[in-house]
């Protein structure tokens, strides 16, 4: 069975990219485009990692990935989490982390070391 990914992510480039590397025979897309969106279908899907842009259009990725930790859908407690976004300001990657990401990527996206990435943290089916 194929890794699910999801992708919560509201631009439609940066979407397009993401489609591009991984709808593939080795993995399978859910994609949201603002935070509750992302939230609702990581809780109602079986997922095994999720692409997390910070600035979203609704709630912060921060807020996304804290509420993902506490969900009441426990597996969300230790899914990779992989922030993905422009903030690059001195702190943004720690705050990442203390909020429950996985690991913080910088935009814009390094597509081998966004699938490097992936393949450490899931594999590829």
């Amino acid at each position: 069975m194929k890794p699910t990914i999801l992708c919560i992510e509201d631009h439609p480039d940066n979407l397009t990219l993401i489609r591009r590397i991984f709808r593939s025979e080795r993995y399978n897309l859910l994609e949201a485009n603002n935070g509750r969106q992302g939230i609702s279908l990581a809780e109602s899907n079986d997922t095994d990692l999720v692409l997390l842009d910070i600035n979203l259009p609704d709630i912060d990725g921060y807020e996304v990935a804290s509420r993902l930790r506490t969900s009441a859908k426990t597996a969300l407690a230790q899914i990779p989490i992989i922030a993905v976004t422009a903030n690059a300001m001195k702190g943004d990657h720690q705050k990442a982390l203390e909020v429950g990401c996985t690991k913080y990527l910088a935009k814009p996206i390094n597509i081998q070391e966004l699938m490097d990435t992936v393949d450490d943290l899931i594999g590829a089916a």
